[in-house]
C-alpha cells in the first residue's frame, strides 16, 4: 500500500497518508500538523502526486493525533472520523494542551463521523476494517486492511512497547486485552504502521507478549 509518513508536533507524532495510485485518493490519519509549516509539507505532497483527500481518520483523540484536525477541515473541507468514546478529549482539548505543554491557538471541531468495530472504509481501492482497541485511550481505533497486510494502531501497539495508560481514561488491562485479542490475532507478516516511532510486524511483538 503507497503510504507516506510525516513525523509532526513536538511529540513526533506519525501522520499517514494512504493513497490509491489509479484513482489518486487518499486516506490521511490521525493529522497531528501543529503548525502551518508541518501542514504544508504534507499538503504539498498530495499536490505534487495529484492526489485528493477523501477521509480523514483518528485512531484516538489524545491532541498530539488531532491538533491538525482544523487544518484539514478549513483547507481540504474534510472533517475527522474518529470514536465516539474520544469525544470528551477532543471537547478538552485545550486541558490536553496544558497538560502536554503545547499551544493550541483554536478549538478544534468535533469528529464529523464516529466509527466503531465492524465498520469498514473504501477509498478507491483501499479498504479498511474498524477494530476498537481500547486501553491508550477509551476509544481507541485500528484500521487494518487485509488485503494489503497492514494496520494503522495508533498508539496501542509500537515496536518492542505499547501505549501508555496513565492518562484519562486509559486502562492497562484494557491494553493489553485488546492488543492480544484484535491486534496479536492478526496475520504475523501484517505490518504494524504505530503512532510514533518505527513500524513492526505483528509476528515481532508476539514474542513480547
Amino acid at each position: 500500500m503507497p503510504t507516506r509518513t510525516f513525523p509532526c508536533n513536538p511529540f513526533e507524532e506519525n501522520v499517514y497518508i494512504a493513497f490509491d495510485e489509479v484513482s489518486k485518493e487518499a486516506i490521511v490519519i490521525d493529522p497531528g500538523f501543529y503548525n502551518e509549516e508541518e501542514f504544508l509539507k504534507a499538503d504539498s505532497f498530495l499536490k505534487q502526486n495529484g492526489l485528493v483527500v477523501r477521509r480523514v481518520l483518528n485512531t484516538h483523540l489524545h491532541l498530539d493525533h488531532c491538533i491538525g484536525n482544523g487544518w484539514a477541515l478549513r483547507k481540504w473541507n474534510i472533517g475527522a472520523e474518529a470514536s465516539e468514546k474520544d469525544l470528551f478529549l477532543i471537547r478538552n482539548a485545550a486541558i490536553q494542551a496544558q497538560m502536554f505543554g503545547l499551544e493550541l491557538n483554536e478549538a478544534l471541531p468535533d469528529p464529523c463521523k464516529f466509527l466503531k468495530s465492524g465498520d469498514s472504509i473504501s477509498v478507491g481501492s483501499l479498504q479498511f476494517l474498524v477494530l476498537e482497541v481500547p486501553g491508550h485511550s477509551p476509544g481507541g481505533l485500528a484500521f487494518y486492511s487485509p488485503k494489503e497486510r497492514v494496520v494503522f494502531a495508533g498508539d496501542t501497539l509500537f515496536r518492542g512497547s505499547y501505549g501508555r495508560t496513565d492518562l484519562l481514561g486509559g486502562n492497562t488491562d484494557q491494553l493489553f486485552n485488546s492488543i492480544r485479542t484484535k491486534l496479536l490475532t492478526l496475520p504475523d507478516d501484517t505490518v504494524v504502521l504505530c503512532g510514533h516511532g518505527p513500524a513492526t510486524t505483528i509476528g515481532e511483538e508476539k514474542l513480547n507478549f
